[in-house]
């Protein structure tokens, strides 16, 4: 692998770039950064809290905290639960992404300092996420109102780590939807060869599954890098609160054929179509979830090579993250660059990406009490 990089260091470079940045984001949050090239000055815009991204700021605040116990990290807490807590009684933006809202926002601090009034508002969240699962499909609709009569819906790639609120109340109905909607996620999102569509068209009103397509991907047919990297990722938590061997089955078998197309320096391209001899934009976001995902379905294969083999990897990603990636510039919030939401936005920071790069980071650092 080469030297190993100093994981508790930069731990510490990170909660030092939040010290210094919290407080450009209390009311509002960071998405995407501005195109950035290494030398180039990259920052986030303030964005209002109405978009699926707004809670992975607060998210890395609360991992400093974990890691640290320093209060700083706490100190916009009352800001971010009244935020959220108005975004959801508004109803703004409301689709599958509340896992990703209130998982980090709410269950995070619940579950770090068993904060009630963050508890309650999990809990709300997870029930208006609830009414988003279709029962005839079984499967939890992504985007879009319900009861519609449109020809169809469609359930993503995306929603496995949305799942983690459902189990997380310990609502039977609400484990048995999401443990549904993996299911389903995995019969159709699926493919027999463990690569992955984005999305998939299903029927609202008979549930019947239609075909696959993608939304961010670069054809249907192909493999989006982050739809990968949360197929691998979501399934190992599904398996983590159901206990199930298909879960475990397809959150190895996914990963496999997501290392078995890394390039050389372990970050992937945009899209699992491109490699070194045929390259595109690389996404940093994508290696970031694959690393704390690996990390997690380390935690239940019993094979100790397996095992290893994952861990390694995921050191080979982090440091590569690190080497090549690292925005050293302390007065900025981005952590990564070379990051990539949609393809016709370029390379950009990406606060998605710079979370699950800290999660992992925290993972190998300290004993990791996980939010999802």
């Amino acid at each position: 692998m080469g030297k190993e990089i100093n994981y508790e260091l930069i731990a510490e470079l990170i909660e030092e770039k939040l010290i210094r940045n919290h407080e450009k984001y209390i009311d509002k949050y960071p998405h995407i950064s501005n195109i950035c090239t290494e030398g180039e000055k990259t920052d986030y815009t303030a964005e209002d809290n109405s978009i699926w991204t707004s809670s992975f700021f607060p998210g890395e605040m609360f991992l400093a905290y974990e890691m640290t116990g320093n209060d700083i990290f706490l100190s916009d807490l009352t800001s971010y639960l009244k935020s959220f807590e108005t975004r959801l009684d508004n109803r703004v933006g409301i689709s599958h992404d509340l896992g990703f809202l209130y998982t980090l926002s709410c269950v995070a601090p619940y579950k770090l300092l068993g904060d009630k009034k963050a508890k309650a508002i999990a809990l709300k969240a997870a029930d208006i996420l609830f009414e988003r699962y279709n029962s005839k499909g079984k499967f939890i609709q992504a985007w879009g109102e319900m009861n519609q009569s449109d020809s169809y819906v469609k359930m993503i790639a995306d929603t496995m780590l949305n799942l983690p609120l459902l189990y997380w109340t310990g609502k039977e109905e609400y484990i048995k939807a999401a443990e549904n909607h993996a299911m389903t996620c995995g019969k159709y999102i699926v493919r027999d060869d463990y690569s992955s569509y984005h999305t998939f068209l299903m029927d609202p009103v008979s549930g019947d599954a239609i075909e696959g397509r993608t939304h961010q991907g670069y054809r249907d047919d192909s493999t989006w890098a982050r739809g990968q990297a949360w197929i691998v990722y979501g399934f190992a938590l599904s398996y983590g609160y159901t206990h199930k061997p298909i879960f475990l089955d397809i959150a190895e078998k996914s990963a496999e054929y997501f290392i078995e197309r890394l390039p050389n320096d372990y970050v992937p391209y945009w899209d699992l179509t491109f490699n070194d001899t045929v390259p595109d934009i690389k996404d940093t976001s994508a290696a970031a979830i694959l690393a704390s995902g690996l990390l997690e379905l380390a935690g239940y294969v019993d094979a100790k090579e397996k095992k290893s083999n994952y861990i390694e990897v995921s050191k080979r990603i982090l440091t590569s993250l690190y080497d090549k990636y690292f925005v050293n510039d302390m007065d900025s919030p981005v952590l990564l660059r070379d990051g990539m939401y949609h393809r016709d936005n370029g390379s950009t920071g990406t606060i998605w990406g710079d979370y699950f790069f800290f999660e992992a980071l925290v993972r190998l650092t300290c004993r990791f009490k996980r939010f999802w």
